[in-house]
């Protein structure tokens, strides 16, 4: 054995793994019922999981789906986080291009005093 545990909460284990800044975060997230482990829907941080799970949830506005390969010792660097999980997340769908949306150059200064003094006038 490695010194790595088998099985670890699964909040810590969000906050090693670098998916939530802190660790509060990845609690509350799990409190509120928005993480799956191996398709069930858990509600209590301290659920322990191990490597072979796999969990969907949300971060950001990504849906994102990981099978742990580790359940590691400490919140690493980036490169040692990336080793605790397999990205099993599809590729995001491709958007509209914001620049394909604009008509012409990027305003000026002055284009945008105008536009603010126009939406101004409208909500009075």
């Amino acid at each position: 054995m490695n010194g790595a545990p088998e099985k670890l909460r699964i909040d810590r284990w969000l906050w090693f793994a670098r998916f939530f800044k802190t660790r509060g975060l990845a609690t509350r997230l799990v409190a509120a019922g928005h993480v799956r482990v191996n398709s069930e829907r858990i509600s209590k941080p301290s659920h322990l999981v191990g490597a072979g799970d796999t969990l969907t949830f949300t971060a950001g506005k990504r849906v994102r789906v990981v099978r742990i390969l580790s359940a590691g010792v400490r919140r690493g660097p980036a490169s040692e986080a990336r080793a605790l999980y397999d990205d099993l997340t599809p590729p995001p769908e491709p958007g509209p291009d914001a620049a394909a949306g604009r008509v012409g150059a990027r305003p000026t200064k002055k284009d945008r005093r105008a536009m603010i003094k126009t939406r101004r006038d409208m909500l009075e």
